[in-house]
């Protein structure tokens, strides 16, 4: 084979160069390793079910603050260029402003997919394999590995925590939040009808056979 399967796989795969693009893209039913760590390797994999129990409650509790805190009445929309025509936002609007971060989330998802995972890194370049494979490149090799399916909460929460950042330089505190807290159930819903996708078995006669 082109890699040593008892070994690491992420320090391996940058060099197959022109081979990488062909050897990726023919699965494996196999678990595979990424990390000499074991500390890394731990955090690179989660069970599905962990998803749903760490950002669930998340979705709630932050749906839940940006609810009351636009309740309160005290934001509005474009009040740090113009106190005069700014405007309102009521807490009637949340479920919009909800559904509008899942609608972005999708779209987000759909655009780093379509043109960064399924990317054909240069042959050349060791690390944009390298790169290519570990956020990617692994569950195209090894599509069954169950605990390699879903985005293991820790480098999520690093992701999340980016977002976050760069809504709230954009809007209103409470605003950026409600557009935050709509991506991250749309996050959550998106991962767990992939590991379906992947691992459902559903009755033959049912809606979803």
């Amino acid at each position: 084979d082109l890699v040593d399967w008892q070994k690491p796989l992420l320090w391996q795969v940058g060099y197959l160069g022109e081979k990488y693009d062909e050897w990726v893209h023919q699965p494996v039913d196999r678990p595979i390793r990424l990390f000499h760590s074991d500390i890394l390797e731990y955090l690179s994999k989660t069970a599905w079910y962990v998803v749903f129990m760490v950002w669930a409650p998340v979705v709630l509790y932050l749906s839940w603050v940006s609810y009351t805190s636009l309740a309160q009445g005290n934001t509005r929309l474009f009040s740090s260029f113009t106190t005069e025509y700014s405007i309102p936002v009521h807490k009637y609007y949340f479920p919009f402003i909800f559904l509008l971060g899942m609608f972005l989330w999708s779209l987000l998802e759909y655009l780093i997919h379509r043109f960064v995972f399924h990317m054909k890194p240069p042959a050349s370049n060791y690390y944009l394999i390298t790169l290519h494979f570990l956020l990617h490149g692994q569950h195209h090799k090894s599509p069954f590995d169950s605990s390699r399916l879903v985005f293991p909460p820790v480098p999520a929460s690093l992701v999340m925590a980016f977002f976050y950042g760069i809504l709230q330089l954009m809007l209103p505190q409470v605003l950026g939040l409600s557009v935050f807290v709509g991506g991250l159930c749309g996050y959550v819903v998106y991962d767990m009808m992939h590991y379906y996708l992947h691992y459902g078995s559903p009755k033959k006669g049912t809606y979803l056979y």
